[in-house]
Parts: structure tokens; C-alpha cells; sequence
């Protein structure tokens, strides 16, 4: 639990999948992956599904769903999703105002079916991009494996208040859109005072990837994504940013640094 003057955070994940580690690391020689992530015998490394939860007292954020029950079987074993159970993931839902969607890739936003059950009529106020609504609407031959209908289904019967680019949608909260990733990605920022607190969805998906050249196969414009983490970066390191990791399996939050060599780096992991 961290707290500022007018918000208390918290992390939440909400169990573990597997992609391929090659794809996750995009130009990045698996020699040098590997040691960091180290990928089983499908050549797959082990991902979380962690939420933020930013609790404004009269308000209750919480930032992406995890990857869903909604699974046959065969798809379940392809990614290995290991859903964790209610009482681990430590989460009352039905507490939450409002929920705020980095992109509605599955392993994002998937999650929505899971846990709508337990939240009360009418549901809590859902944030995204009207860009990444479109996306998902209508995704391209590359991304239709992410953009699952049954996700779309799930986000079409919620209480959905689109977002575009930079907007400040409680005083202290903003999210950022972006197109580097995907079409109407967001990422959030927190600040109370001199503390924020941040957390970067797929524009730096785990503290492996904090380096400025690691980004993924996964990302749909590699040139694009460079612009928007270089510039998240060099205010992560100005501002002494807490950056809070969606996918990282052991670091849940780090701030960061400029090393020696002029590399983007973790300069302190933070419990959470």
C-alpha cells in the first residue's frame, strides 16, 4: 500500500499467461532476453496480470481486468493463463466507481466478464480512448488475436466514457493516449503534490523493458512507441516517478534512473 495526502494505491494481479519471449522483446537477441525472462520449452515467458487501484475516497479507480475466465480450453493452455482466486487477488470489487482501460487487448481487458458479476447495477464508469474503442471495433489482420469480440461484448454493456488523447479525468488523474503500442493506448498518472505515480500499460510492459530499445514484436509502430517512451522516460527520471509494471512476474514498482552510459534503468524496486 503506498499513500499520498489524498490517495491510498494498491496492487492487485490477478494471475499470471505466457507469450513468446521473441515477441516480447522484439529486436532484442533471445541471448540476452532469456537471462533477463527465462522462457520454457514453447520458448514462452511467464507475465502477470497486475492492476493499480487508486482509491480517492469518494472515487475507486482501478486500471485493467487481467486476462478473463472466458477461455476454451485450448486457448487457456496456448497463453498458460493461470487465473488466481478472489481471496489472491484481493480485490472488492464491488467498491469500485470506475475503471480505466489502458487498450482492450485480451490480457487487458479480458477480465471485465470476470468480474462484472460482482459489482452492482449500473456498474462502474469505464475509460478508454474512443481511438482504441475503433481499434477493437475493427482490428486489423495483425491484431484481430488481441482484440477479442467477447472482450468488445463485455465493454459494450459498460458505462463507457471515452477519452481522448490527454485528459484529466479527476482532479490529480490524468491518462495519456498514445498510438505506438496500439491505436488509443493510454497510460496513467497520478500526482499529489511531489509524488506521482505511474503506471505505463504496454508502453513499458515489465522493468526489463525500461531500456529505451526494448520494445515488443507485439507493438504496431516501433517508431512511434520510441517517441512516446523516450518522453514517459525522461519525465519518469525528472520527476522521480513511481512506475508501476503491469506484466513484470516479480517487480510490481521501481523508480527509475540515467546510468553512467546515458541507458534508461531501474534505479530502486519498490514493494507494493
Amino acid at each position: 500500500m503506498i499513500e499520498t495526502e489524498r490517495f491510498r494505491f494498491s496492487v492487485h494481479n490477478h494471475g499470471f499467461f505466457r507469450l513468446d519471449g521473441g515477441s516480447m522483446f522484439g529486436v532484442v537477441p533471445r541471448t540476452i532476453w532469456a537471462r533477463l525472462a527465462p522462457p520454457d520449452e514453447q520458448n514462452r515467458i511467464r507475465l502477470a496480470t497486475r492492476s493499480l487501484l487508486i482509491d480517492a475516497g469518494e472515487r475507486r479507480f482501478l486500471i485493467d481486468l487481467g486476462n478473463g475466465d472466458k477461455w476454451p480450453e485450448k486457448s487457456r493452455a496456448f497463453y498458460a493463463i493461470e487465473n488466481l482466486p478472489a481471496a489472491e487477488v484481493g480485490l472488492d470489487v464491488a467498491a469500485v466507481t470506475d475503471i480505466i482501460v489502458t487498450h482492450l487487448h485480451f490480457d487487458h481487458a479480458g477480465g471485465i466478464s470476470r468480474y462484472r458479476a460482482g459489482i452492482a447495477a449500473p456498474g462502474p464508469r469505464v475509460h478508454l480512448q474512443a481511438d482504441n474503442y475503433e481499434t477493437a471495433r475493427h482490428p486489423n489482420v495483425r491484431e484481430r488475436a488481441s482484440y477479442l469480440p467477447e472482450t468488445l461484448d463485455g465493454i459494450r454493456a459498460a458505462r463507457l466514457e471515452f477519452t481522448r488523447g490527454t485528459q484529466e479525468i479527476f482532479p490529480g488523474l490524468w491518462v495519456h493516449g498514445g498510438n505506438g503500442h496500439t491505436r488509443g493506448h493510454q497510460w496513467v498518472e497520478v500526482k499529489d503534490g511531489e509524488r506521482t505515480v505511474v503506471y505505463p500499460g504496454d508502453l513499458i510492459p515489465t522493468s526489463h523493458h525500461v531500456p529505451l530499445p526494448y520494445t515488443m514484436g507485439y507493438d504496431m509502430s516501433a517508431e512511434t512507441l520510441l517517441v512516446e517512451k523516450e518522453d514517459f522516460l525522461r519525465r519518469a527520471v525528472a520527476g522521480d516517478w513511481l512506475v508501476v509494471f503491469e506484466h513484470d512476474p516479480e517487480v510490481a514498482a521501481a523508480r527509475l534512473k540515467m546510468d553512467e552510459r546515458g541507458r534508461y534503468a531501474v534505479r530502486e524496486v519498490v514493494t507494493v
